[in-house]
């Protein structure tokens, strides 16, 4: 009995500490230079990188307790980063529609089966953009399920009416401030938008999220519609900031777009009906822009929309290619987002080939890695294979500076990822994953 680890038998899905590991013979892909280093070896431990190292004894250079793992050449890329994901809205259905008997229990036993996959697709982080508990992310971070790191906006700020407000115009149930409405909070007036801001900080929001403009998921709000007013918006961002963090907002417009920008508001979701105009305030006042373009593609094919909704995503689908091409060629930071629902979740890395119409390989690689890590404010943590960031990474069979779409192919390309300083994914046959399956 003397022998017990008490930690375990509190918390027996508690992961045993990260093994020190000496990654050899590494192509390392740079994706601010658009440069792979040859024969790099990659030391990481406790969860951290150690050291990268190219010089020629690097290799055999290995302490007592390390474990060496031999990529032979392989590409290693930094983990991949989705800024726009909504892990409650899980599978399960096969229309939109049926997601109105949905309880959060529901969702919440099914949302593992969004996250592994997820991680096996080589995202080791994802920002989500409504509907995300500090229970999940608390869950991933201990342990009881594998998954992403999340960064999460809790529930989502819209006013009654708005993209958040999911009943039908025959509906006349009451909606009062803060009532909970799928992956939203439907609020209404200055003090009630301050207060639910800072509501949603205190239940673990990382970042807040607001729907500043119509959407189409949604049936009673034209995509065009402004939603929140000057004084909401101003009032959520307040709350925001003094909180030491920041609010993105929903917005198709270029007039949703530049009210949020007035406001303070730091990143723009969606952005498909973009101009010249608003994309060159975007990057004078450093907004970011995450697109989710898949979203549309993917929504149309499996008819997974309603009427109503599908008429309106037919509209915003054949904008939103050139509204990323107008943002680049402004200079505004791009991030890579997907917004899939439900059954949708499978085509996340579908988004790289449809960017690769009109980005280069190595804008779009930044947009899921630097530019997402800037967007997170994690920066100086996540986004490059770097001494002293996470250990997350990715090790491919092949360059995607050469073919971003191979990224698409995580079946055969993707080999292993490594999150955390754990391998938890593995095609390699001489590379153990760390991480057991979890119940």
């Amino acid at each position: 009995m003397a022998n017990i680890d008490m930690s375990k038998v509190i918390k027996p899905w508690k992961l045993d500490a990260q093994p020190t590991y000496s990654f050899i013979n590494a192509k390392l892909i740079d994706p601010i230079k658009e440069q792979v280093v040859e024969n790099v070896t990659i030391k990481t431990s406790r969860g951290k990188i150690l050291s990268i190292d190219t010089s020629e004894n690097a290799a055999s250079n290995t302490a007592d307790g390390e474990i060496t793992i031999d990529l032979k050449g392989k590409h290693v890329c930094p983990g991949l980063i989705d800024c726009h994901v909504h892990i409650a809205v899980v599978p399960g259905e096969a229309s939109l529609s049926a997601y109105k008997d949905m309880t959060e229990r529901m969702s919440l036993i099914r949302q593992p089966w969004v996250l592994k996959p997820m991680l096996d697709r080589g995202f080791t982080s994802v920002r989500d953009c409504g509907g995300a508990t500090l229970a999940m992310k608390e869950a991933v971070e201990e342990g009881i399920c594998l998954g992403p790191r999340l960064f999460i906006a809790g529930y989502a700020l819209s006013q009654t009416g708005g993209h958040g407000d999911m009943r039908s115009s025959h509906d006349q149930s009451p909606c009062s401030c803060g009532t909970v409405s799928g992956i939203s909070r439907i609020v209404d007036g200055t003090s009630e938008c301050f207060r639910v801001a800072r509501d949603e900080l205190r239940q673990g929001a990382d970042f807040i999220k607001i729907m500043g403009g119509g959407g189409i998921a949604s049936a009673t709000d034209k995509i065009e519609n402004l939603q929140f007013s000057d004084e909401e918006i101003k009032a959520i961002v307040t709350a925001a900031k003094n909180n030491g963090t920041y609010v993105t907002s929903h917005s198709y417009t270029p007039q949703a777009i530049q009210q949020a920008i007035r406001q303070g508001v730091r990143g723009i979701e969606h952005g498909n009906l973009l101009d010249a105009e608003t994309a060159k305030l975007m990057a004078e006042t450093g907004t970011f822009l995450t697109p989710t373009l898949i979203t549309h593609v993917m929504s149309k094919q499996l008819n997974f929309l309603p009427p109503v909704s599908a008429a309106k995503n037919e509209d915003v689908l054949k904008r939103g290619l050139q509204a990323i091409k107008i943002a680049s060629d402004a200079g505004v930071t791009v991030c890579f987002g997907t917004d899939l629902l439900g059954p949708l979740h499978f085509a996340q890395s579908k988004e790289f080939s449809v960017r690769s119409q009109v980005q280069t390989p190595g804008q779009i690689l930044r947009s899921a890695t630097v530019n997402a890590a800037k967007l997170l404010m994690k920066d100086n943590e996540l986004g490059q294979v770097k001494e002293g960031f996470h250990a997350d990474f990715i090790v491919l069979d092949g360059n995607p500076l050469q073919d971003i779409t191979l990224l698409d192919r995580s079946e055969s390309s993707i080999l292993a990822v490594v999150k955390d300083g754990r391998i938890v994914s593995s095609k390699l046959s001489d590379v153990k994953v760390d991480v057991s399956s979890r119940p």
